[in-house]
């Protein structure tokens, strides 16, 4: 990013860097529990449930490239070992380690709730202190939200189809 793109944000220059590079720890371990939730998931609706884990994955990918885009414009470096994501992400990491369909999903729609309430906070915190990165924070927790909505509703489908 030019000169003055950096100026706008001024003194909030290292914490906004701060937020984003939690938030990029984030979209990965994000990104790799689903991927690996929809190698792993059993039981019914197993195939719906694995679609809708790939297409979540994506996406934490993509915001995982926005992120770190807006980290290099700032004159930033993303963090550069996967060893880094764990001291620094907001969210932390829940290994899929039983793989039924019911708690796949809540475990990914928790993650959903703190990407929501982590893009939240950085919303609230940064303002139009850095108007790019707060743009970027909404595009992306509109996106979230959207994930949440998607998991609980095939949470409660799969509740249905567990009573019959």
């Amino acid at each position: 990013m030019g000169t003055r793109g950096r100026q706008i944000v001024g003194e909030h220059l290292d914490r906004v860097l701060e937020l984003l590079n939690k938030a990029y720890a984030d979209e990965w371990l994000a990104y790799y529990q689903y991927w690996i939730g929809s190698k792993i998931v059993q039981g019914p609706m197993k195939d719906a449930v694995m679609a809708e884990l790939l297409q979540h994955a994506a996406d934490e990918l993509r915001h995982a490239d926005l992120v770190s885009t807006r980290i290099i414009q700032l004159g930033g470096t993303p963090l550069t070992s996967p060893k880094q994501w764990f001291d620094w992400t907001n969210c932390g990491y829940e290994a899929p380690d039983n793989p039924f369909v019911k708690n796949i999903l809540e475990q990914n729609i928790s993650g959903e709730q703190c990407a929501i309430s982590t893009y939240n906070s950085i919303i609230e915190e940064i303002g139009m202190k850095d108007p790019i990165t707060f743009n970027l924070a909404v595009q992306i927790m509109q996106d979230e939200v959207e994930h949440e909505e998607d998991l609980q509703s095939l949470l409660e489908d799969l509740g249905v189809f567990i009573k019959r």
